[in-house]
């Protein structure tokens, strides 16, 4: 019950802003009003020690920062600070598939196999790249298996694996699916992953300050991350962690990632399309519809089915999936949003591209979902009113 009364808490935050801002306002003051109701109590209720808030709102992108970065040395969270962003890191790596295939190199009906050759006459070589891409290939867990330490080992146990439910009928969410994508990606782009994102992609995005490996040089703007039990930690590498989830960056980068995706910066042709083709509705699982690794929910959506989208039953077991036939093309009219954790780090990125609307939560606490969920939901929802509903085909009566 504490929860309930939490968000119940945070949504009444919803019309703060407009009823207490002054004239005189300025949309930074009035923006930050509206995060600061909500995240302030969310901080003390789930002891995190320091969160970065940004804020998209139409051509404008506004970064809040909030507590410390380490609590030992009390160093503050400042527009550098690098947070662990977890499984949001998969957006990227399905950027980067969607790329491949913009410029040739595979194709997301491709089978496993056509890239693995290893694979070839087995179940996980019938696969597609696709069904990686949407934890549709079969029931894969969620993990990779702890004694699995190389790519050798991994090939493997692919091997040997054997799916639980036809491919494309149930929606399993697996690091090892997209981690797979990810490495056939960089292999059909003679290329290793982490090369590609860091010296291809990210800089491609416009954003300067996120890593997989984060350099010397930066070190000291890498926040410390908290377990439930107040323990600094941070991420140890794994197989498959880069693809999966092991992207460290900071929100003013990541503001420019949710930029891109809603079409308000210029980018290169190629890398334009390939963000775009991640909007692609592909199956329907339970509430929401699952794009390229991004979930989508018809906009205007209520903080239920946001909250049963990503809720742990989501994440933790096999969902019955739909295939969109043909696929739903990338739509304005929708709340699209992933969730991201590692033992010390939570994250929550959401958007409406009608609305031009986006926010990016990181915090160096891996806190409840829910509580991201509710905390985005109130705080956009308060600034919605005010935004510009954008007319497109897609959207236009």
């Amino acid at each position: 019950m504490k929860f309930r009364v939490t968000a119940v808490a945070a949504l009444t935050f919803l019309s703060l802003p407009a009823a207490v801002a002054s004239a005189g306002d300025s949309p930074r003051d009035s923006i930050g009003s509206a995060v600061v109701r909500v995240v302030r109590p969310v901080m003390e209720e789930y002891h995190i020690a320091g969160m970065a808030v940004a804020i998209v709102a139409g051509s404008k992108s506004y970064v809040f920062n909030y507590g410390v970065a380490s609590a030992e040395t009390g160093r503050p969270v400042t527009s550098d600070t690098l947070f662990e962003l977890g499984s949001i890191s998969k957006t990227f790596t399905a950027t980067l598939a969607a790329y491949a295939q913009v410029c040739g190199y595979l194709s997301l009906s491709d089978t496993a196999a056509k890239h693995l050759p290893l694979l070839r006459g087995t179940q996980f070589g019938r696969v597609t790249l696709l069904n990686l891409g949407t934890h549709t290939p079969g029931g894969l867990p969620l993990q990779v298996p702890s004694d699995i330490r190389n790519e050798d080992q991994l090939l493997q146990y692919l091997k040997s694996w054997r799916p639980t439910c036809a491919p494309g009928t149930c929606r399993t969410y697996s690091n090892p699916g997209i981690g797979t994508l990810g490495l056939i990606a960089a292999r059909s782009m003679h290329e290793s992953f982490e090369t590609l994102l860091e010296q291809r992609l990210l800089p491609a995005l416009g954003m300067q300050s996120s890593y997989i490996n984060v350099p010397a040089a930066r070190m000291a703007d890498y926040a410390e991350g908290y377990t439930k039990e107040g323990t600094a930690v941070r991420m140890t590498p794994g197989e498959l962690s880069s693809e999966a989830y092991g992207i460290k960056s900071t929100a003013a980068d990541m503001s420019r990632f949710i930029e891109a995706n809603m079409g308000l910066i210029a980018l290169d042709g190629q890398v334009e399309r390939a963000v775009a083709a991640t909007h692609t509705g592909y199956f329907q699982a339970g509430v929401m519809t699952q794009d390229l690794i991004w979930e989508q929910y018809p906009y205007p959506v209520a903080l239920p089915a946001l909250l049963a989208g990503n809720s742990s039953h989501m994440i933790l077991d096999s969902t019955p999936a739909t295939a969109i036939t043909p696929p739903e093309k990338p739509r304005q009219d929708v709340w699209i949003n992933k969730t991201g954790s590692t033992d010390g780090f939570g994250s929550y990125v959401a958007f409406v591209p009608e609305r031009q609307l986006g926010i990016v939560l990181l915090a160096n606490r891996n806190y409840p979902i829910d509580a991201r969920v509710t905390a985005a939901y109130a705080i956009l929802t308060s600034l919605a009113d005010a935004a510009p509903r954008q007319q497109t085909p897609d959207s236009a009566d």
